[in-house]
């Protein structure tokens, strides 16, 4: 089983083999680059991979993303069609979700970003307790289900939109170009966790923040590429929104002179919200490796029409 590795950031390939070699001893580990002799891949595990790494293999059987988004593989024309591309589930994503969003709303709901600029005035003064606001999860997969789940959970009125009908227990679903409207009205927190398609490409911007209620707040832990940053920009200016908080960018690392650096509210987070969990992760990865020598299906397997 010939296992061909590749991460953009350059995360810890010998620790990646490590853990998967625990379950699979019998693998035959490479780290691709560039200039790398060639090796006739099996499977490919990648993160943000070029274009360059599929070409000339001839006999990859499946490739693992090795994070929640697979936009960027499906960018590389050089994956042949038939090759399925197969995301993680979760992985222990979903939990760090959740946490991620359960902070960013208490600190605005319990007023903690208030209290922190008022502790370096040195100065002491409570504030009344707001409604808590109804949170729109934008998105219901794996990780939206976690987060919408989690929250309601926690007590917070949740409403959740994806692209085909789903049922939450206690969770207000809403699907399809027909009901987004209705969705986006009553969120007074919108949390975006949808794929980066043609589909949803820009769909945080003025048409979108317009729909909210005024005053609204945006959580985007998705893609960059969902947000139309000087929409954004522009709606935090006019009062259409309040604030936001972002941990994906359309660039990656943020450039130092971007305005969302300096903003008073904006809150920058570098791409965070849910790491890749090695362990886990191949422990999961490992198991459909034997599942596909084996001839059976596995889950995960990527629409690549639908980019999900």
């Amino acid at each position: 089983m010939n296992v061909l590795f590749y991460s953009a950031g350059g995360d810890r390939p010998a620790e990646w083999e490590a853990a998967l070699r625990a379950h699979l001893p019998e693998l035959v580990f490479r780290v691709w680059t560039p200039d790398a002799a060639p090796f006739a891949a099996d499977y490919v595990l990648a993160w943000q991979p070029p274009a360059a790494l599929f070409a000339g293999q001839t006999r990859l059987r499946a490739v693992f993303n090795l994070g929640a988004g697979v936009d960027a593989v499906l960018a590389a024309d050089t994956l042949p069609a038939h090759v399925p591309l197969i995301r993680l589930e979760d992985a222990g994503m979903g939990q760090q979700m959740l946490e991620y969003v359960a902070h960013a709303v208490l600190r605005r709901y319990r007023r903690f970003d208030v209290y922190e600029e008022q502790a370096r005035r040195r100065e002491w003064c409570p504030h009344a307790l707001v409604a808590r606001p109804t949170l729109g999860v934008l998105g219901l997969g794996v990780l939206g289900r976690a987060v919408a789940r989690g929250m309601h959970a926690l007590g917070f009125t949740v409403r959740g939109w994806s692209r085909s009908a789903q049922a939450l227990d206690g969770i207000a679903c809403y699907a399809g170009a027909a009901e987004l409207d209705t969705f986006l009205a009553g969120s007074q927190v919108l949390v975006c966790l949808l794929p980066l398609t043609a589909d949803t490409a820009g769909i945080l911007g003025r048409d979108t923040f317009a729909r909210l209620p005024r005053g609204a707040y945006l959580i985007n832990l998705a893609r960059g590429g969902h947000l139309v940053e000087n929409d954004l920009l522009e709606a935090l200016a006019t009062g259409q929104l309040a604030g936001a908080c972002l941990d994906v960018f359309a660039r990656e690392p943020l450039p130092p002179q971007h305005a969302f650096w300096t903003h008073p509210r904006i809150s920058v987070t570098p791409h965070v919200s849910a790491l890749t969990l090695l362990p886990d992760a191949a422990r999961q990865i490992a198991a459909k490796l034997r599942a596909l020598e084996a001839g059976e299906t596995v889950g995960g397997v990527v629409d690549r029409a639908r980019g999900y």
